[in-house]
């Protein structure tokens, strides 16, 4: 058996740092990828809600438009436009918290909020009435049914 000097040790060590250093930078900027991906997700969604803010703040002003969504809007008091403008505010949040965006300490703020909102005021009756299967995700309605509604 051949025996390895003192010079072949090191080469080794050397090649398998370089590998295991090329493993921890494919490790982190995987995560950064990944990191990258949730944040651009998230924009997405940002403009989308700000969009969704633009047409429920067209209903409000202009509530006849609101029959191009919902048949039934026209007729509807700018109360129930309101409660379903609060609604999916909620229903943003439950997804930024779903997403990981929303830390502890938001969520738990949020989360008083809905809560208040449901037992002190009128959304609650509100949920009852504005067909939730149409306009909220099944997620987003289990949670408000669950949590939220079942707290009370």
């Amino acid at each position: 058996m051949a025996e390895l000097g003192i010079a072949e040790y090191f080469g080794i060590g050397e090649a398998l740092g370089i590998i295991g250093t090329l493993f921890v930078v494919l490790y982190f900027s995987r995560k950064q990828m990944q990191s990258l991906s949730v944040d651009i997700e998230t924009k997405i969604l940002n403009d989308l809600d700000d969009k969704m803010h633009g047409m429920v703040d067209m209903a409000i002003d202009r509530p006849e438009l609101a029959e191009i969504l919902d048949r039934d809007a026209a007729s509807q008091s700018p109360k129930v436009a309101f409660a379903m403008y609060v609604l999916n505010v909620y229903a943003y949040a439950f997804h930024m918290r779903q997403r990981k965006v929303l830390r502890d300490n938001e969520w738990g703020g949020w989360l008083r909020s809905m809560r208040a909102a449901f037992k002190g005021g009128t959304l609650g009756e509100h949920w009852k009435t504005v067909e939730p299967e149409k306009w909220f995700d099944p997620a987003f309605r289990d949670f408000i049914d669950n949590e939220i509604v079942g707290h009370e």
